[in-house]
């Protein structure tokens, strides 16, 4: 997955707004954009309203299992699942969750804008980010209109925004195979040893021929490639003779919240 930095929206200008999110007894509570940024831990907070359940979608609401928190995460689409995974797999991610908050701004023509981005990440720098999903046509007009705002705002508290295209599908499969061995327990204390085992760029069989059971050794090397200790072309199908290496600095980060 691309720097998530890498894709902050630029735009000038000062835009006001506030933030409105969901308080513990269910009921919304507004505070000014900057302060709830600096102040609440956002990444804490349930979604600012409920799903919907729309006719038509493949995805229905429903829930994921984060590794890099070890909490569950409630999702509302297909779109917000795929990045939701993307984004628990990125090392500089350290929390996720999903519309947490919406923000209230008035528009040039004097109306009144609401919008719930979909998606807040914290990074491991302590800054945020707030991103919207992009369905397979691309972003929704209303997003599309409303980005460059939402750059102003995310910008004016520190965070970042960006506006999250689809991966192909390809990679979109490779990672979804990669997050079923996601759990730590996958890894154990084996994982040193398949860092070592690939430690010069080989097929992937061959890596597994050498640490020994096939059956034993295989959830451990889809778990180094979920967690960053083996990397491979994630754009490319995911097989077999794939070919996979140890980076120069891997970075595990996906362990269990109690060892971090």
């Amino acid at each position: 997955m691309e720097d998530l930095l890498s894709h902050a929206a630029a735009a000038g200008g000062a835009v006001r707004a506030e933030a409105r999110f969901a308080s513990g007894d269910g009921r919304l509570r507004r505070v000014p954009w900057p302060r709830m940024a600096r102040e609440l831990a956002v990444e804490d907070l349930p979604p600012v309203r409920a799903f919907p359940v729309r006719r038509g979608r493949r995805v229905a609401p429903g829930w994921w299992w984060s590794a890099t928190t070890g909490r569950l995460v409630h999702y509302g689409f297909g779109a917000m699942r795929t990045q939701v995974m993307l984004l628990d797999q990125n090392p500089q991610v350290v929390a996720l969750a999903c519309s947490p908050l919406e923000l209230v701004w008035l528009a040039q023509d004097g109306g009144t804008v609401v919008h719930a981005p979909h998606l807040m990440a914290r990074l491991e720098d302590g800054s945020g980010v707030l991103v919207d999903c992009a369905g397979r046509q691309g972003p929704s007009r209303r997003v599309a209109e409303r980005a460059p705002q939402l750059a102003v705002l995310a910008r004016e508290a520190g965070w970042r925004y960006r506006v999250a295209a689809l991966p192909s599908p390809t990679e979109a499969a490779n990672v979804r195979w990669l997050a079923g061995y996601r759990h730590p327990r996958n890894g154990g204390i084996r994982l040193g040893e398949v860092a070592a085992a690939f430690a010069r760029p080989r097929p992937l069989e061959e890596g597994v021929r050498d640490l020994g059971d096939p059956a034993a050794v295989w959830p451990a090397v889809f778990h180094a490639l979920w967690c960053g200790v083996l990397r491979t072309a994630l754009e490319r199908p995911l097989h077999q003779r794939s070919v996979a290496t140890r980076p120069a600095s891997p970075r595990y980060t996906n362990k269990p919240p109690s060892e971090r």
